[in-house]
């Protein structure tokens, strides 16, 4: 098994020691949390190739990204399953802005017609003074109402009358409260979770409908999500996106957005284009938004989606990082479902949920980050917005021709394995980078690369590098294993596996 292990190699005689001592000398929070790693090996897996090791990447914050494709779940605030408090410091560093959270109809009104903002104007004060964005979700029902809905995942919405004025008035309160700090919206969370047949399409669209309303007459500028699927069901979205054209209320949104759990993160994009389809028949110019997705680091039951298989930190990272970069070569805005465990108490969900990206307990402590944290801080700190994806990266394999193109690239392998290939330019320099994995089955554990040979044409380097995106490294290929003919550039003995891999221009990588 492949999992890393950042304890050093102490007796257990000596390891107790120190505990006893750091609990002496730290606080009880700094007893649990390890700090970020910023060291060069912060992540080591048994990856290995002979080009020349350069160095690593260089995360960035926030603060020095100025936008991206990424969202990072913070949810489940609204039900205490996670403290805001505990991993509030580890979200700047993993360079994501924007973070998806549920305001808490139950929480706020624990008594009929009095609302308590106070656990929420601490979250959002926070993050606004931080400089990040919350992407809030009017979730879910409230108790003191009859026909109130349920207050957790897979509830049912508000039906009756009294809960529905209820539900419009807690809506327009906080739209006024946090107008200032808070753009994106979304509404309610996974309608069709499961076997719920109690939210149909008509109820959903009509919540949607009364809910953009009241948004947009508060905050004209507000951005707002609609339809938040629970798994594509592309039926249900026909009839939904259908009577929100019906009511010309379709355009009032700004995405829709779905959550699709899938074993290997690569086998839904058939479904999710299916998707787009039919959305096109409506809205066409309106996008999608993956709006939450995550994987495990270790199986069990009663700890969410993809539970039955034998997950650990690598296959995580694995999983995380090619979703990502797979729904950006679909030109699909993604959110990493969640940034830390979650202890979920009451639900289908009724054990510490695995698919954060931050170790923690039951006690909503921070352990330390996982290897998809550092994995996904790859990422972010070379895929932001001053990159544009290149349209068409097509393979010319079984293909006579492909047509010369300034707006294509075409590329051949040495294997008639599948593969996944994405490009990207520099808008200014107009430098190009190549994502590339193996995409065919689930992340494994093995960290072991073939290696092919590549020719890109229509391509633009200067100094092409090889970056492993799992641990950082950046590696130089050596001037006797590439060559440029013309607009074509030809690459030997490029190790490739089911992690995400980088060719990429050296200017387009700042590394340590």
């Amino acid at each position: 098994m492949n999992r890393l292990n950042f304890l050093p190699a102490l007796s257990l005689q000596t390891r107790s020691i120190g505990l006893a001592l750091g609990l002496l000398l730290t606080s009880p929070a700094e007893v649990f949390a390890q700090k970020i790693d910023t060291s060069p090996d912060r992540v080591k897996t048994d990856f290995a190739t002979s080009l020349p090791l350069l160095g690593t990447v260089k995360p960035r914050s926030t603060a020095e990204i100025e936008s991206s494709n990424w969202l990072i779940g913070c949810e489940t605030l609204d039900r205490d399953f996670a403290d805001y408090d505990h991993y509030k410091e580890y979200i700047a560093p993993l360079g994501i802005k924007r973070l998806r959270m549920q305001a808490g109809w139950d929480k706020t009104e624990k008594v009929k017609g009095q609302y308590d903002w106070a656990w929420l104007d601490h979250i959002i004060d926070d993050a606004h003074q931080r400089g990040l964005k919350p992407w809030l979700q009017t979730s879910y029902g409230n108790h003191n109402y009859p026909g109130g809905g349920g207050s957790n995942l897979g509830a049912g919405m508000p039906t009756s009358e009294e809960a529905l004025k209820a539900w419009d008035r807690w809506v327009e309160a906080l739209v006024k409260r946090y107008k200032a700090k808070v753009v994106d919206w979304e509404i309610w969370n996974e309608p069709n979770f499961g076997d719920n047949t109690i939210n149909t399409p008509a109820m959903v669209a009509d919540l949607n409908i009364r809910t953009i309303n009241i948004i947009k007459r508060i905050q004209p500028e507000a951005k707002v999500s609609g339809l938040a699927m629970g798994h594509i069901d592309l039926d249900y979205a026909d009839a939904f996106f259908k009577i929100l054209a019906d009511k010309k209320r379709i355009n009032l949104f700004d995405n829709f957005t779905y959550h699709d759990y899938t074993y290997n993160p690569d086998s839904h994009y058939p479904k999710v284009m299916k998707l787009r389809v039919i959305l096109d028949k409506y809205a066409p110019n309106i996008p999608l938004r993956q709006g939450e997705n995550g994987c495990p680091s270790g199986g069990g039951s009663g700890r969410g989606a993809l539970w039955d298989y034998d997950w650990a930190e690598v296959t995580q990272a694995k999983w995380d990082t090619r979703r990502m970069l797979g729904d950006l070569g679909h030109d699909i805005e993604t959110s990493i479902f969640g940034l830390i465990e979650m202890a979920y108490t009451n639900g289908p969900i009724n054990r510490l949920n695995y698919k954060g990206i931050i170790k923690s307990d039951s006690t909503k402590k921070v352990i330390r980050p996982k290897i998809a944290y550092y994995a996904i801080q790859n990422v972010t700190a070379i895929f932001d917005h001053s990159l544009q994806r290149i349209k068409k990266v097509e393979s010319t394999y079984n293909r006579e021709h492909i047509p010369k193109n300034k707006a294509e690239v075409s590329y051949s392998a040495s294997t008639d394995r599948n593969l996944a290939v994405y490009g990207y330019q520099h808008k200014t320099s107009k430098k190009q980078v190549f994502t590339i994995w193996t995409d065919e089955y689930i992340p494994t554990e093995s960290n072991k690369p073939k290696n092919l040979n590549f020719t890109f044409s229509n391509a633009n380097f200067d100094q092409p590098v090889f970056v492993d995106i799992l641990t950082g490294k950046v590696y130089e290929i050596p001037a006797s294993q590439w060559k440029k003919t013309g607009d074509s550039y030809t690459f030997t003995n490029i190790p490739v596996y089911d992690a995400p891999i980088l060719i990429a221009d050296k200017s387009l990588v700042t590394f340590q």
